[in-house]
């Protein structure tokens, strides 16, 4: 596991429980759409570099850092419906001790979510 700069723990690409080879995830469905979502996100944030890099006011910076940041939160909240929409709802399906532990990691997810 790394950590931010600010120390905070960041997981690896791919480091779920489910995350082997062929394994289907909640977003399959729409990856194309995500992907699409996220390229346009990053426009975003390279119109942020661009902005700082001419001097842009500050106020015009913080509206589009705003924009920015809704934008990942909504892409987010997309994501995790998913997640609860598949991954959870399958494992409730199996039953056992895995509903547990994909509700406790959805629960970790989401106030990673809160704090930001």
């Amino acid at each position: 596991m790394t950590t931010t700069e600010a120390g905070e723990p960041t997981a690896a690409p791919g480091a779920g429980a489910d995350h082997a080879p062929g394994t289907v995830h909640g977003y399959h469905k729409q990856k194309d759409e995500h992907l699409k979502r996220l390229r346009r996100i990053e426009g975003q944030i390279r119109g942020l570099q661009r902005m700082v890099d001419e001097d842009t006011y500050c106020i015009d910076i913080l509206t589009q850092v705003s924009a920015s940041t809704k934008a990942l939160q909504s892409f987010a909240l997309q994501l995790l419906e998913e997640h609860l929409r598949h991954c959870v709802a399958d494992a409730a399906l199996r039953g056992g001790d895995e509903i547990d532990a994909k509700v406790e990691e959805a629960t970790k997810a989401i106030g990673r979510l809160l704090r930001t």
